[in-house]
Protein backbone atom coordinates (compact mmCIF):
# COMPACT_ATOMS: atom_id res chain seq x y z
CA UNK A 1 0.00 0.00 0.00
CA UNK A 2 3.47 2.24 0.18
CA UNK A 3 3.26 5.25 -2.54
CA UNK A 4 6.56 4.29 -4.74
CA UNK A 5 9.98 5.82 -2.76
CA UNK A 6 11.17 8.43 -5.60
CA UNK A 7 14.67 10.21 -4.58
CA UNK A 8 16.08 12.93 -6.57
CA UNK A 9 19.90 14.12 -6.37
CA UNK A 10 20.06 17.43 -8.10
CA UNK A 11 20.41 21.18 -7.44
CA UNK A 12 18.12 23.44 -5.67
CA UNK A 13 15.89 26.16 -7.74
CA UNK A 14 15.09 29.14 -5.51
CA UNK A 15 12.46 30.27 -8.22
CA UNK A 16 10.69 27.17 -7.84
CA UNK A 17 10.12 26.06 -11.49
CA UNK A 18 13.35 23.54 -11.67
CA UNK A 19 15.44 20.99 -10.17
CA UNK A 20 14.69 19.98 -6.98
CA UNK A 21 11.49 22.05 -6.20
CA UNK A 22 10.29 20.69 -10.01
CA UNK A 23 11.13 16.65 -8.98
CA UNK A 24 9.10 16.77 -5.80
CA UNK A 25 6.09 18.73 -7.39
CA UNK A 26 6.29 15.97 -10.26
CA UNK A 27 6.97 12.90 -7.48
CA UNK A 28 3.93 14.39 -5.84
CA UNK A 29 1.16 14.62 -8.62
CA UNK A 30 2.17 11.62 -9.96
CA UNK A 31 1.45 9.55 -6.49
CA UNK A 32 4.74 9.01 -4.85
CA UNK A 33 6.88 9.68 -1.79
CA UNK A 34 9.78 12.22 -2.83
CA UNK A 35 12.78 12.00 -1.47
CA UNK A 36 15.86 14.40 -2.45
CA UNK A 37 19.32 15.15 -2.58
CA UNK A 38 20.67 18.88 -2.74
CA UNK A 39 23.70 18.85 -4.47
CA UNK A 40 23.94 22.62 -5.05
CA UNK A 41 22.09 25.93 -4.12
CA UNK A 42 21.11 28.42 -7.48
CA UNK A 43 20.07 31.71 -6.99
CA UNK A 44 17.71 31.46 -10.02
CA UNK A 45 14.43 32.64 -11.36
CA UNK A 46 12.34 33.08 -14.63
CA UNK A 47 15.54 34.99 -15.98
CA UNK A 48 18.59 33.61 -15.15
CA UNK A 49 20.92 32.08 -12.77
CA UNK A 50 22.48 34.40 -10.34
CA UNK A 51 24.75 32.61 -8.68
CA UNK A 52 25.53 28.23 -7.61
CA UNK A 53 26.79 27.24 -4.56
CA UNK A 54 28.27 23.31 -4.52
CA UNK A 55 27.62 20.98 -1.28
CA UNK A 56 30.51 19.41 -0.43
CA UNK A 57 30.95 16.10 -2.12
CA UNK A 58 31.27 14.29 1.49
CA UNK A 59 27.90 15.93 2.39
CA UNK A 60 26.27 14.80 -0.89
CA UNK A 61 27.52 11.60 0.27
CA UNK A 62 26.16 11.86 3.70
CA UNK A 63 22.86 12.82 2.41
CA UNK A 64 22.41 9.96 -0.07
CA UNK A 65 23.31 6.92 2.92
CA UNK A 66 20.77 8.90 5.07
CA UNK A 67 17.78 7.99 2.32
CA UNK A 68 18.57 4.79 0.78
CA UNK A 69 19.88 3.53 4.09
CA UNK A 70 16.75 3.75 5.53
CA UNK A 71 14.22 4.24 3.27
CA UNK A 72 15.28 3.40 -0.24
CA UNK A 73 14.28 3.91 -3.53
CA UNK A 74 12.11 2.31 -6.18
CA UNK A 75 13.54 4.73 -8.68
CA UNK A 76 16.29 7.82 -8.82
CA UNK A 77 16.21 10.52 -10.80
CA UNK A 78 19.62 12.68 -11.56
CA UNK A 79 19.94 16.29 -12.23
CA UNK A 80 22.28 18.92 -11.43
CA UNK A 81 25.56 17.94 -10.55
CA UNK A 82 28.01 20.41 -11.36
CA UNK A 83 31.57 18.52 -10.64
CA UNK A 84 33.37 16.07 -10.77
CA UNK A 85 34.16 15.40 -7.38
CA UNK A 86 29.69 15.49 -6.81
CA UNK A 87 29.68 13.15 -9.89
CA UNK A 88 31.93 10.55 -8.12
CA UNK A 89 30.69 10.39 -4.81
CA UNK A 90 27.01 9.97 -6.26
CA UNK A 91 27.95 7.02 -8.47
CA UNK A 92 29.89 5.92 -5.46
CA UNK A 93 27.17 5.64 -3.28
CA UNK A 94 23.95 5.09 -5.41
CA UNK A 95 26.57 1.74 -6.61
CA UNK A 96 27.37 0.85 -2.75
CA UNK A 97 23.43 1.28 -2.46
CA UNK A 98 22.62 -0.89 -5.53
CA UNK A 99 20.33 1.68 -6.83
CA UNK A 100 18.14 0.52 -9.55
CA UNK A 101 16.05 2.56 -12.21
CA UNK A 102 18.19 5.81 -12.16
CA UNK A 103 16.89 8.48 -14.43
CA UNK A 104 19.85 10.26 -15.46
CA UNK A 105 19.28 14.02 -16.94
CA UNK A 106 22.21 15.58 -17.99
CA UNK A 107 21.91 19.26 -16.96
CA UNK A 108 24.87 21.47 -18.50
CA UNK A 109 22.69 24.42 -19.36
CA UNK A 110 19.54 26.34 -17.64
CA UNK A 111 16.46 27.56 -19.66
CA UNK A 112 18.14 30.81 -19.29
CA UNK A 113 21.15 29.65 -21.25
CA UNK A 114 23.41 29.32 -17.95
CA UNK A 115 25.82 27.06 -17.76
CA UNK A 116 25.29 24.63 -14.84
CA UNK A 117 27.51 21.74 -15.82
CA UNK A 118 31.53 22.56 -15.71
CA UNK A 119 33.49 21.82 -18.37
CA UNK A 120 35.45 19.42 -16.95
CA UNK A 121 32.32 17.13 -15.58
CA UNK A 122 31.55 16.18 -18.77
CA UNK A 123 34.40 13.45 -19.02
CA UNK A 124 33.14 12.31 -15.36
CA UNK A 125 29.71 12.36 -16.34
CA UNK A 126 30.23 10.26 -19.13
CA UNK A 127 32.40 7.25 -17.33
CA UNK A 128 30.98 7.35 -14.06
CA UNK A 129 27.19 7.90 -14.30
CA UNK A 130 25.73 6.96 -17.79
CA UNK A 131 26.81 3.34 -17.14
CA UNK A 132 24.54 3.54 -14.52
CA UNK A 133 21.50 4.86 -15.73
CA UNK A 134 18.65 2.95 -17.12
CA UNK A 135 17.32 5.95 -19.00
CA UNK A 136 19.17 8.83 -19.94
CA UNK A 137 17.46 11.79 -21.03
CA UNK A 138 19.11 14.68 -22.74
CA UNK A 139 17.94 17.40 -25.10
CA UNK A 140 19.62 18.12 -28.23
CA UNK A 141 22.31 20.48 -27.08
CA UNK A 142 23.51 17.71 -24.39
CA UNK A 143 23.24 15.00 -26.85
CA UNK A 144 25.27 16.69 -29.20
CA UNK A 145 28.00 17.65 -26.33
CA UNK A 146 27.96 14.14 -24.87
CA UNK A 147 28.49 12.37 -28.66
CA UNK A 148 30.71 14.79 -29.65
CA UNK A 149 28.50 15.35 -33.03
CA UNK A 150 25.90 17.73 -34.52
CA UNK A 151 22.40 17.01 -34.51
CA UNK A 152 20.12 18.89 -37.25
CA UNK A 153 17.49 16.75 -38.37
CA UNK A 154 15.25 14.14 -37.68
CA UNK A 155 17.09 11.56 -39.01
CA UNK A 156 20.41 12.53 -37.06
CA UNK A 157 18.62 12.49 -33.98
CA UNK A 158 17.56 8.73 -34.24
CA UNK A 159 21.15 7.93 -34.87
CA UNK A 160 22.06 9.91 -31.92
CA UNK A 161 19.59 8.30 -29.47
CA UNK A 162 20.85 5.19 -30.45
CA UNK A 163 24.77 6.12 -30.55
CA UNK A 164 24.09 7.18 -26.77
CA UNK A 165 23.34 3.66 -26.11
CA UNK A 166 27.39 2.90 -26.65
CA UNK A 167 28.35 5.37 -23.89
CA UNK A 168 26.69 2.48 -21.06
CA UNK A 169 23.07 3.66 -20.32
CA UNK A 170 20.12 1.03 -20.99
CA UNK A 171 17.72 3.40 -22.99
CA UNK A 172 18.11 6.89 -24.27
CA UNK A 173 15.31 9.17 -24.41
CA UNK A 174 16.34 12.54 -26.48
CA UNK A 175 14.13 15.29 -26.30
CA UNK A 176 13.48 17.09 -29.70
CA UNK A 177 11.99 20.29 -28.21
CA UNK A 178 14.94 22.73 -29.42
CA UNK A 179 13.96 22.04 -32.99
CA UNK A 180 11.49 24.27 -34.86
CA UNK A 181 8.17 23.58 -36.20
CA UNK A 182 4.91 22.56 -35.45
CA UNK A 183 6.37 19.25 -33.74
CA UNK A 184 7.98 18.46 -30.50
CA UNK A 185 8.86 14.51 -30.72
CA UNK A 186 11.34 12.92 -28.84
CA UNK A 187 12.92 9.82 -29.49
CA UNK A 188 13.80 6.60 -27.23
CA UNK A 189 16.04 3.88 -28.06
CA UNK A 190 17.03 0.72 -26.45
CA UNK A 191 18.56 -2.68 -26.62
CA UNK A 192 15.82 -5.15 -27.93
CA UNK A 193 15.85 -8.75 -28.99
CA UNK A 194 17.41 -8.44 -32.62
CA UNK A 195 19.32 -5.18 -31.93
CA UNK A 196 18.50 -1.47 -31.07
CA UNK A 197 14.96 -0.21 -31.66
CA UNK A 198 14.33 3.59 -32.09
CA UNK A 199 10.95 5.00 -31.13
CA UNK A 200 10.03 8.01 -31.63
CA UNK A 201 7.16 9.90 -29.07
CA UNK A 202 5.55 12.20 -30.99
CA UNK A 203 4.29 15.92 -29.67
CA UNK A 204 2.63 18.93 -30.63
CA UNK A 205 4.72 22.38 -30.17
CA UNK A 206 2.78 24.45 -27.54
CA UNK A 207 3.09 27.71 -27.90
CA UNK A 208 4.29 29.21 -24.74
CA UNK A 209 7.38 31.07 -23.17
CA UNK A 210 6.85 28.72 -19.81
CA UNK A 211 9.20 26.02 -20.02
CA UNK A 212 11.30 26.62 -17.32
CA UNK A 213 11.94 22.85 -15.57
CA UNK A 214 10.16 20.88 -18.45
CA UNK A 215 13.37 18.76 -19.02
CA UNK A 216 13.16 18.67 -14.80
CA UNK A 217 10.28 17.88 -15.00
CA UNK A 218 10.37 14.76 -17.73
CA UNK A 219 13.23 12.88 -16.15
CA UNK A 220 11.16 13.14 -13.09
CA UNK A 221 8.33 11.91 -14.37
CA UNK A 222 9.92 9.29 -16.29
CA UNK A 223 11.46 8.00 -12.77
CA UNK A 224 8.08 8.40 -11.23
CA UNK A 225 6.33 5.75 -13.61
CA UNK A 226 9.67 3.24 -13.40
CA UNK A 227 8.91 3.41 -9.52
CA UNK A 228 5.14 2.31 -10.14
CA UNK A 229 6.85 -0.63 -12.45
CA UNK A 230 6.13 0.41 -15.79
CA UNK A 231 8.26 -0.64 -18.66
CA UNK A 232 10.50 2.00 -19.89
CA UNK A 233 8.73 2.37 -23.27
CA UNK A 234 5.27 2.79 -21.54
CA UNK A 235 7.21 5.30 -18.92
CA UNK A 236 8.31 7.27 -21.12
CA UNK A 237 4.83 7.42 -22.73
CA UNK A 238 3.26 8.32 -19.77
CA UNK A 239 5.80 10.81 -18.86
CA UNK A 240 5.94 12.86 -22.23
CA UNK A 241 1.97 12.46 -21.86
CA UNK A 242 2.15 14.89 -18.19
CA UNK A 243 4.76 17.16 -19.23
CA UNK A 244 2.37 18.25 -22.75
CA UNK A 245 -0.56 18.46 -19.75
CA UNK A 246 1.33 20.42 -17.45
CA UNK A 247 2.94 22.88 -20.28
CA UNK A 248 -0.70 23.37 -21.79
CA UNK A 249 -2.19 24.16 -18.45
CA UNK A 250 0.62 26.77 -17.77
CA UNK A 251 0.99 28.46 -20.77
CA UNK A 252 -1.08 31.55 -19.43
CA UNK A 253 0.94 31.60 -16.53
CA UNK A 254 2.57 35.02 -15.54
CA UNK A 255 4.97 34.71 -13.18
CA UNK A 256 8.23 36.12 -13.24
CA UNK A 257 9.75 38.33 -16.66
CA UNK A 258 11.36 35.12 -17.81
CA UNK A 259 10.79 31.43 -18.78
CA UNK A 260 7.89 30.66 -16.33
CA UNK A 261 7.12 27.26 -14.98
CA UNK A 262 5.15 24.37 -16.04
CA UNK A 263 1.48 23.73 -14.01
CA UNK A 264 3.19 20.24 -12.07
CA UNK A 265 -0.52 19.77 -10.54
CA UNK A 266 -2.98 20.34 -13.63
CA UNK A 267 -4.49 17.11 -13.41
CA UNK A 268 -5.35 17.27 -9.99
CA UNK A 269 -6.66 20.60 -9.91
CA UNK A 270 -8.73 20.03 -12.37
CA UNK A 271 -9.63 16.53 -11.15
CA UNK A 272 -11.00 18.79 -8.31
CA UNK A 273 -12.67 21.42 -10.56
CA UNK A 274 -14.64 18.41 -11.69
CA UNK A 275 -15.25 16.86 -8.46
CA UNK A 276 -16.40 20.48 -7.13
CA UNK A 277 -14.09 20.53 -4.37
Amino acid sequence: MNPPRLLTIAGSDSGGGAGIQADLKAFAALGGYGMSVITALTAQNTVGVAGIHEAPPEFVALQIDAVLGDIGADAVKIGMLASPAIIAVVADRLRHHRAERIVLDPVMVATSGDKLLRDDAIDALRAELLPLAAVITPNIPEAEILLGTSIDSDAALERAAAALLDLGPAAALVKGGHFSGARSDDVLAMHGASGVDVIRLPGARIDTPNTHGTGCTLSSALAAFLGRGLPVVDAARAAKAYVADAIAAGAAYRLGRGHGPVHHFCRLWQRAEREGT
